[in-house]
């Protein structure tokens, strides 16, 4: 394989790692907060806050694997959203081709891309959709 390659599915393989991790956090935030709002009196602030930092967590993560090339085969490019509760997050995508992969990533604002120069492409925006729907992979 090309160095190319090899970077770009390192760097592939890291962020799918740091999605699980963060999905893990998410988890551990969920059940932190139950505990507490069960067996502490919590003030509305304190509440508030937990709450606030529960949605604020990538907690809706999805990935749709494809083929981004007509004569490739395998679906080996995929395109990973990371969101928050609000839609808020980042999408990686691997574009994987026969000499060499490409690894991008774009914000997402309310479940769409805010920059007009880096619109969502129609596997960004299935892995959005399927994130926002709780879907784990489509």
């Amino acid at each position: 394989m090309e160095p190319l390659t090899v970077v770009a599915v390192v760097v592939a393989a890291l962020a799918l790692l740091l999605a699980l991790v963060l999905l893990r956090q998410t988890s551990v935030l969920r059940a932190r907060l139950a505990e507490v709002e069960r067996t502490a009196p919590v003030g509305e602030a304190e509440s508030a806050t937990l709450r606030s930092e529960v949605g604020a967590a990538l907690s809706r993560v999805a990935v749709v694997r494809y083929d981004a090339f007509g004569d490739m085969g395998g679906r080996l490019s995929f395109s990973a959203a990371l969101l928050d509760a609000n839609g808020d997050g980042i999408v990686l995508t691997s574009i994987h081709g026969r000499s060499e992969s490409r690894t991008y990533a774009k914000g997402v604002t309310a479940g769409d891309s805010p920059d007009a120069a880096a619109t969502l492409t129609p596997e960004e925006r299935q892995a959005v959709a399927a994130a926002r729907k709780g879907s784990a992979s489509a």
